[in-house]
């Protein structure tokens, strides 16, 4: 079976893992021109850890891991409001045992699947035909059993098989930007968040030793065309301008940051996750945002349980909707966002600022506690089937 993947983070080359074992002949596209190094701090949490055990790569992904051993709350003067240390629900709370920043990951499974699959950095599919026929953006086309689209939020394939973005990204009304920073002082393995009247969030997460990773978010339902890198910035400088902390010393450092990243906050939502020999897997078909924290284990979990449906059905046609019943139940708790949405994580008043650190330091006790546990449990809303991964042959036309 011939294998088209759109997308070289991280459902892309999970799903080139368990493929290769079935035999499959994997190629992998990815418009970068190289890996993307940094980004934000991801987890593997619940059912996903076993996938990753499985795959023998849990020795590298913990030797790679950010020692992050909390999340505090910190008012305008850097003092302490709650904080939630990372061991508090198991490992499963909004810090998990196992943070890694997305690049680092990335490269993980990159390096695992180097021989499994055919890199080709640098190039896109620019056209499908429903008879699984992909032309690149190098030039050529070549036909194929199934083409993935595991190329995030803004898919391109999704777009060329299924519909424009519109259609299935729902915005939650905010913008992000990430990049890397000198680690402050007072940080100590600990990630600092600070809220600003305004719907305006500072976060400093700690990642390799000496560095940082810095996010600034706000508030707005405005949706913003393509921006220069330029313009992004100083969209966010004029957002996040007097929100006091840390945040000048951020917004200066911001320019010079080699792996700035600027985005919406959206969800992806599609009804059914395949057309023709087309399908989707990870964020491109189904996103919680970083609010619902769940996507990276969503994508190694959609990549296992992708390529055993086809492994085990051999017919797409029969395969893909085996993949999207099995996936169905968890990826509705993992899109799921928490109480208040983007409201809870970025408060526009004082008083409810006040109020989230108080909720804040309420979760460590009954009977917020017991709710959290239900609400960090759903990383395990799912029972993998132990797949055999036979032979892919190519499907009957």
């Amino acid at each position: 079976m011939r294998v088209l993947i759109s997308g070289a983070g991280i459902a892309g080359p999970a799903l080139a893992f368990w493929l290769h074992r079935a035999g499959a002949d994997v190629t992998i596209v990815e418009k970068a021109p190289g890996l993307r190094p940094g980004g934000q701090a991801v987890d593997v949490r619940g059912v996903a850890r076993g996938v990753v055990e499985n795959m023998g790569l849990m020795p590298a992904i913990r030797a790679s891991r950010v020692d992050e051993r909390g999340i505090a709350l910190v008012d305008n003067r850097g003092r302490r409001l709650a904080e939630m240390p990372a061991d508090l629900f198991g490992g499963e709370g909004i810090v998990a045992e196992i943070e890694i920043s997305r690049g680092d990951l990335s490269r993980i499974l990159v390096e695992a699947t180097a021989t499994m699959a055919d890199y080709r950095f640098g190039d896109r599919i620019t056209a499908l035909t429903p008879d699984g026929r992909a032309t690149f953006q190098s030039g050529g086309s070549a036909r194929y059993d199934v083409i993935v689209g595991a190329d995030g939020v803004h898919s391109g394939v999704r777009a060329l098989a299924f519909g424009p973005e519109p259609d299935f990204v729902r915005p939650l009304g905010g913008y992000g930007a990430l990049f890397t920073v000198p680690a402050p002082d007072d940080l100590n393995h600990w990630a600092h968040m600070y809220n600003a009247p305004g719907g305006r969030v500072a976060l400093i997460r700690p990642t390799v030793e000496g560095r940082a990773m810095a996010a600034l978010n706000f508030l707005s339902r405005t949706r913003y065309g393509r921006l220069s890198r330029e313009e992004q910035q100083r969209l966010i400088a004029r957002n996040l301008e007097g929100a006091g902390w840390k945040v000048p010393s951020l917004l200066a450092a911001m320019p010079t940051a080699a792996d700035f990243y600027f985005d919406s906050i959206d969800q992806v939502h599609v009804d059914t996750w395949s057309r023709g020999r087309t399908v989707l897997l990870g964020d491109a078909g189904y996103c919680g945002s970083p609010l619902a924290g769940l996507g990276t284990s969503m994508s190694l979990v959609g990549a296992y349980v992708l390529a055993g449906e086809l492994a085990t059905h051999g017919d797409p046609e029969a395969a893909f909707p085996a993949y999207q019943n099995a996936m169905a139940s968890y990826v509705a708790e993992g899109t799921r966002l928490p109480p208040g949405g983007m409201h809870a994580f970025a408060p526009k008043s004082r008083l409810m600022i006040r109020a989230r650190a108080a909720s804040m330091r309420s979760m460590s006790r009954w009977p917020m506690r017991q709710l959290l546990a239900k609400q960090f449990g759903k990383s395990d809303a799912i029972t993998l089937k132990p797949y055999t991964f036979a032979a892919l042959q190519t499907p009957k036309p």
